[in-house]
């Protein structure tokens, strides 16, 4: 273990005797918060509240370590004591903030106020109980506050990271590593943890991470030089550091990490550069490693046969966003990236499993209990990371526990998420890959579709019909939300490569949106026929498309559903909208002002509902108008 990154910490308070206010702590706590009760006559109380966090030199801070000069309130010789007495309070944020441990996590449903894990429930439907805000109130809707990220990084790379907020405190990571709580009603920061990464990181697609994970009073983060770091959630006081991969190699950690009973689950991101990919468990108390799962197997396990020679060695299959969990099963599901190279596969014959698959694991031993690949022998970049969100339908007249699933691919799958059994796919998007599946879900591919070294065009294109951009299920509708990129296509050029560690593993390029479409500045001139964003909503049941709501540009946002039938969504194009979720209509939107690269989540802070959404390097909750 090494020691935790440049955690930064400042107090400035001037002495009581400067001040005029009388200050004392008596308590040993870690993260207050102050509430000032000026008595100004027997009959007027004004009550000033704001934060406090006692870091013991752990965290960077602002609160009410600085003390206020409140006009005409500071005790003055010969006044009144009864006209000029300051009472300070503080109390424990400890005391107010209960740990967050592995049953409540269970039953992150049942305290919708909050939102405890990356997709806000084992199940990672998106979906809130929250009901304040409706289709007939949502044009009420406007900020209430904003944090702008400050990280040397922030303004020139994507902030990803959905939120999480435990009773009335926001934690978030401002890229690419700083872990940053907020008073989740005020946007006020309570304390800042800095992490430098090495200079050694090199994520394929942008210094970014997606989130956070909590059990009891620790905060776990994943950083892209390959380091799982705990931190305690009062202070920002780092607890453990452990390296878990070599960045130099190519190796990175994007994800959020899953809390599954004692254990942290995580996965590493890399496949651009050749890794052989795995999902580690860790102890969350030591940060000892518990299992690995590695999504290539080595020979003389099951399924090395898939990889021809020795190509499993660099094989890819990447794990870069956060799985679910089935408690009644003790399954836990991940999606597989795409095997490497992205684009040749001359090197690499056969299915190439783990690869664009999704895996069930024993969560408390990491042994694979069933899989399902949805693009054998991938050659387009159709990572398989898409998140797997659970629900329990009636299916066919009996009730089934489902997994739900829009792939890269530009199909729609139901499988039984108790065997992996394939239910149904269809396509959601344009697909000229594969003319559809067959009964075992296996693609029936289509000749000649397939990277060339002149170039072959191929619907979805390699950013995928969707991607990691979170899809919503919602019990209420019955409706399962897909963030699509419509009309897409990529150009396929496949090249020659040899394997070297550190570097691309590409063997080949992806050439899009399509021949002759015009992207410049990053900025978006491509005619709807050539790919636009939309929300389509299927019935999971039958895999029809029930509406679809069109975006001017394509979309990188993901899709957070209500009780009260709203969908909260963004887009490349600046807008965050609010549709609802039963038709798809548009209820409202605010201009955001760069485009929405994250997932947006809801929680409520004394009875008050709010909503949000990074965009650009800023993070905005908004919530109706008083």
């Amino acid at each position: 273990m090494r020691s935790g990154g440049n955690a930064k910490w400042n107090r400035d308070y001037r002495k009581t005797s400067q001040s005029g206010h009388v200050y004392r702590t008596t308590f040993g706590f870690e993260g207050a918060t102050c509430v000032l009760l000026e008595i100004r006559s027997p009959r007027i109380l004004v009550r000033h509240e704001f934060s406090y966090a006692f870091l013991s030199g752990q965290a960077k801070f602002s609160g009410c370590g600085r003390s206020r000069q409140l006009s005409g309130i500071s005790e003055s010789a010969g006044e009144p004591m009864i006209r000029r007495t300051l009472v300070l309070i503080l109390i424990a944020a400890g005391s107010l903030q209960a740990q967050v441990s592995f049953d409540r996590i269970l039953r992150a449903n049942q305290e919708p106020q909050n939102w405890l894990m990356y997709s806000g429930t084992f199940l990672s439907q998106r979906h809130s109980q929250l009901t304040q805000i409706t289709p007939t109130n949502a044009k009420d809707l406007e900020p209430q506050w904003i944090f702008q990220a400050r990280s040397g990084e922030a303004s020139n790379t994507k902030f990803e990271a959905t939120a999480l907020v435990v009773d009335g405190v926001l934690y978030t990571v401002q890229p690419p590593n700083d872990i940053v709580a907020l008073d989740a009603a005020t946007g006020r920061q309570y304390w800042i943890y800095s992490y430098a990464p090495s200079p050694l990181a090199r994520p394929c697609c942008g210094r970014v991470n997606r989130g956070l994970a909590i059990l009891g009073d620790t905060l776990f983060m994943a950083t892209i030089d390959g380091q799982l770091i705990a931190v305690d959630a009062k202070s920002g006081r780092p607890i453990w550091n452990i390296a878990v991969v070599k960045p130099d190699a190519g190796y990175a950690l994007t994800l959020a990490p899953l809390v599954v009973k004692d254990k942290v689950i995580i996965g590493t991101a890399g496949g651009e550069y050749g890794i052989r990919g795995f999902l580690a468990a860790f102890e969350a108390k030591t940060g000892k490693e518990v299992w690995r799962f590695y999504t290539i197997p080595k020979p003389g396990e099951p399924a090395n046969n898939t990889w021809d020679k020795d190509s499993w060695e660099h094989g890819g299959a990447p794990v870069w966003l956060t799985g679910s969990y089935d408690p009644d099963l003790n399954l836990t599901y991940w999606g597989i990236g795409n095997p490497g190279s992205d684009y040749n596969g001359d090197e690499r014959g056969g299915d190439n499993l783990y690869s664009s698959s999704v895996v069930a694991l024993d969560a408390d031993t990491g042994k694979l209990k069933w899989y399902f690949q949805f693009t054998p022998h991938d050659e387009f970049d159709y990572d398989s990371v898409q998140i797997p969100v659970l629900a329990d339908l009636d299916w066919q007249g009996s009730p089934r526990k489902v997994m739900l699933w829009a792939n890269r691919n530009g199909f729609f799958y139901v499988l039984d998420r108790t065997t992996g059994k394939f239910l149904l796919g269809k396509p959601f998007v344009d697909v000229s890959w594969a003319s559809g599946l067959d009964q075992n879900g296996r693609p029936i591919r289509v000749h000649g579709k397939v990277p060339s070294r002149e170039g072959t065009l191929i619907y979805p294109g390699n950013q995928g019909g969707t991607n990691w951009y979170s899809p919503s299920y919602s019990p209420s509708t019955g409706l399962f939300y897909i963030p699509s990129w419509a009309n897409y296509s990529t150009l396929y050029v496949k090249q020659d490569v040899d394997y070297v560690e550190g570097l691309r593993f590409g063997g080949g390029t992806g050439n899009g949106p399509k021949a002759g479409a015009v992207v410049a500045g990053g900025f978006n001139y491509r005619k709807e026929e050539e790919g636009f964003g939309a929300v389509r909503a299927i019935d999971p049941r039958t895999g029809d498309m029930k509406w679809q709501f069109k975006m001017s540009d394509v979309t990188d946002a993901g899709v957070l559903t209500t009780a009260s039938d709203l969908l909260f969504t963004g887009g490349r194009e600046g807008y965050f909208f609010a549709l609802d979720a039963r038709n798809g209509n548009l209820l409202w939107k605010f201009t955001v002002g760069a485009p929405v690269v994250s997932g947006p989540m809801t929680y409520s802070v004394n009875g008050k509902q709010y909503v949000a959404v990074a965009a650009g390097s800023s993070l905005f909750a908004f919530a109706l108008r008083q």
